[in-house]
C-alpha cells in the first residue's frame, strides 16, 4: 500500500514513520510536513536516517497525495478540518489522529474545543477506531478517527467493568499520567527543561478537552478527569477508580473480568502486578490490572501504554490494518524495550 503522512515533522508523525518502516505491505510515498518543507527528513529526525536516507519533507499540498491507499494526519487539533474535505477525494483512507472526527455531535466539539467544527457535515463518515472496544465498522472504512491517548488508556482500564454493568457511572475518576512528548515537539515554556525536569504538574483541571471522550466511551458515566505531566519524555499510566455496584465484588472478580475482556486481544495484557509506563515503552501494548479495596469499597483499575505508540501513532497503524483485513498486529511491535 502506498501511504502518505501529514504532520512528519511532529512526534506523532515520527512514530508513524518508525513504525511504518517495519510494516509489510505499508510503503510511504510522501512525507509532508508544513513549515519544515524542503528540510531532509534524515537530517530533521536522525533517529529515522536509516529507513528514510533519501526523503525530503514535503509542502502541506493534498493534490500531491492523488492515488495513495492512505494518508495519516498527524496534526494538532483543528487542522485536519480543512483537508479532509478534499483528501476525502484524492485517496483510499483517511486517518486522522487528532479530535477533529472523534464526534458525532458538532456541539460537544465545539463546547469541548472551543471552535465550531468547519465540516460538521463529515463528522459521521468517520469510524472511531478503538477495537478492543467495537470493531464492528472498521472493516472497510475510509475514514477513520483515532482516539486520544488519555481516553484510551482510561477506556481500556475501565470499559470492561461499565460492560459488565459493575460499576456506578456516577463519580468515576480518572487520574493520569503522561510523557513530555503528549505535549508535541513544538518548544513552549512549560516543556523547557529546566521548567519539566523533576517537576509533576497537573493542568486542564475540571475541563480538559478529553472528558467527554471518556464520558461517552464508558457508557455516559459522570467522569473526573485530571492529566499530569512527568518528566519523561514518553508513557502514560492511568489510574481509575469507580464503585462496584455490589459490595461483594472482589479483586479476584475484577481481575476475571479483564481476562474474560482481554485474554484474546493482542495488545491488552492483564497483570496481577502494577502496570509501569517502562513496560510498554516503544510496543502498541496496553497492561492493565485491577484491585478492589475492602476498606473503602472502591475498584482500582490501572492501565499503562506508551503515548505515541497505542495512544497514537501504533493506535493508528491497529486501525489501518483492522480496516484493510489485515492482522491488527501487522508491522506492530508487541513488546516493550527494556531497559
Amino acid at each position: 500500500m502506498d501511504i502518505g503522512i501529514i504532520g512528519a515533522s511532529g512526534y506523532g508523525g515520527t512514530e508513524l514513520l518508525r513504525l511504518l518502516s517495519a510494516h509489510p505491505e505499508a510503503s510511504v510515498k510522501i512525507a509532508a510536513a508544513g513549515a519544515n518543507a524542503g528540510e531532509q527528513l534524515a537530517t530533521f529526525t536522525p533517529a529515522l536516517a536509516g529507513a528514510y536516507a533519501d526523503v525530503v519533507l514535503a509542502p502541506t499540498n493534498p493534490e500531491l497525495f492523488d492515488g495513495l491507499d492512505v494518508c495519516f494526519l498527524a496534526l494538532p487539533h483543528g487542522a485536519s478540518q480543512a483537508l479532509v474535505p478534499d483528501l476525502l477525494d484524492r485517496v483510499g483512507k483517511v486517518i486522522d489522529l487528532a479530535a477533529d472526527f472523534r464526534f458525532d455531535d458538532e456541539a460537544v466539539y465545539a463546547t469541548w474545543y472551543g471552535e465550531e467544527h468547519s465540516q460538521p457535515q463529515l463528522l459521521k463518515e468517520f469510524v472511531y477506531a478503538l477495537p478492543e472496544v467495537d470493531r464492528s465498522g472498521l472493516l472497510g472504512a475510509n475514514a477513520l478517527a483515532i482516539p486520544g491517548c488519555y481516553p484510551t488508556a482510561g477506556t481500556l482500564a475501565l470499559h470492561p467493568f461499565v460492560a459488565g454493568g459493575v460499576i456506578s457511572s456516577d463519580h468515576v475518576i480518572v487520574d493520569a499520567v503522561s510523557g513530555l512528548s503528549g505535549a508535541g515537539r513544538s518548544p513552549s515554556d512549560r516543556l523547557h527543561f529546566a521548567h519539566a525536569h523533576d517537576d509533576v504538574t497537573a493542568y486542564g483541571l475540571v475541563d480538559h478537552r478529553h472528558t467527554p471522550e471518556l464520558e461517552r466511551n464508558l457508557g455516559g458515566a459522570t467522569v473526573l478527569f485530571t492529566p499530569h505531566l512527568a518528566p519523561i519524555s514518553r508513557g502514560m499510566l492511568a489510574t481509575c477508580y469507580a464503585r462496584p455496584v455490589d459490595t461483594s465484588f472482589s479483586t479476584a472478580d475484577a481481575l476475571a473480568l479483564l481476562h474474560e475482556a482481554y485474554d484474546d486481544e493482542p495488545f491488552v495484557h492483564v497483570t496481577s502486578g502494577v502496570p509501569s509506563t517502562k513496560a510498554t515503552l516503544g510496543s502498541n501494548s496496553v497492561h492493565v490490572t485491577a484491585r478492589v479495596d475492602p476498606r473503602t469499597g472502591w475498584l482500582i483499575a490501572i492501565s499503562a501504554l506508551d503515548n505515541l505508540g497505542k495512544g497514537a501513532a501504533g493506535a493508528a497503524i491497529q486501525a489501518m490494518n483492522a480496516s484493510c483485513g489485515f492482522d491488527e498486529t501487522l508491522g506492530l511491535p508487541i513488546a516493550g524495550l527494556y531497559p
